[in-house]
């Protein structure tokens, strides 16, 4: 069984899934709208550095509901104009399938994946330009833009240890018009290289899962607006019980690298913005027939931001089935 690593019976490989990153479509363009694509401590998921051996299927359902705002005397850059302050509200969903793929190298393992999501949003916020006067709230839903993760490599250093590494990519397939606050689509491919870390530690019954990656946005030719890299980093930390319950704690962060680009954001600066979140998770694993499940469920709200939305409404809720 590949080289022996990695027995039948390590019960954590069982849902071992890519990060899926999760994202607010508030805004016309990567930061445009004081958030981009990560919300901080949503990468992060249980057995995130794992490629199982075995070839299968992966299915994945991530449903988020986010409430978050910008104080109302901040300027910030949204529908390609300057804002005073934003208020946005949504519930993202993810449907992701996985394959594994069958391969006998030893210590490593492959696979790849595709993400359908769906959002609902509402944005709100004030202008003074000629383009909008007065406050503003707008509403959309529909299919956003379309993840997908050609390659995974997963290597297990041990039967405790392993780390998997990809390139997952944000194609801009959602809709979008330029003139409007709310969109389901963000206009701007988005290319994302990451890292994920797995390391179980059995006679504790304790696991630490951590990823890490940059995120890096096209312009977007409709308003000129060019975001920075964003550096994201997120750590979970569970503690698991023989009866498949599991509980612990998510931190996570969302740092851009360098000062956004174009005429509007030449008007703020830069609009470089940063943010920490964390939060507890609880977590419950069993079987259904020969197939295994994994429930989730965590609360990561905003502990530290600036430029970005700050939110204490943020709950995750997570479903795997591997077969």
């Amino acid at each position: 069984m590949q080289g022996g690593l990695l027995p039948q019976k390590t019960h954590a490989l069982r849902l071992a899934l890519a990060s899926i990153p999760l994202l607010i479509p508030l805004s016309s363009s990567a930061t445009e709208g004081a958030l981009g694509r990560p919300i901080s401590g949503s990468a992060v998921s249980p057995n995130i550095g794992i490629v199982p051996p075995e070839p299968g299927w992966i299915v994945n359902f991530n449903q988020i509901h986010f409430d978050g705002s910008l104080s109302g005397d901040k300027a910030a850059p949204i529908a390609g104009n300057v804002g005073l302050g934003i208020d946005g509200s949504l519930d993202f969903t993810m449907a992701t399938l996985m394959k594994v793929w069958e391969t006998k190298t030893g210590r490593w393992n492959f696979a790849s994946s595709f993400t359908l999501p769906y959002v609902a949003t509402d944005v709100k916020s004030r202008f003074n330009t000629s383009r909008f006067t007065g406050e503003l709230k707008q509403s959309d839903d529909g299919l956003f833009d379309l993840y997908f993760t050609p390659l995974i490599a997963g290597y297990h250093f041990s039967q405790t240890a392993h780390v998997a590494l990809s390139l997952n990519i944000w194609a801009p397939t959602g809709d979008y018009d330029p003139d409007r606050l709310a969109n389901t689509g963000l206009n701007v491919w988005t290319f994302v290289p990451q890292m994920a870390y797995t390391h179980i530690f059995p006679k504790q019954g304790l696991q630490l899962d951590a990823v890490t990656a940059v995120q890096f946005y096209t312009r977007n030719d409709d308003t000129d607006y060019k975001n920075a890299p964003l550096f994201t980093l997120d750590l979970m930390g569970r503690k698991l019980w023989r009866n498949g319950v599991g509980a612990g704690f998510v931190v996570g962060t969302v740092q851009q690298l360098g000062d956004d680009k174009g005429d509007t954001a030449d008007s703020l600066n830069g609009f470089r913005g940063r943010d920490w979140g964390a939060g507890p998770i609880v977590t419950y694993d069993t079987k259904v027939g020969t197939s295994s499940l994994s429930l989730g469920l965590r609360w990561v709200p905003t502990i530290s931001s600036e430029k970005r939305l700050d939110s204490n409404d943020t709950v995750m809720g997570s479903l795997t089935l591997v077969f």
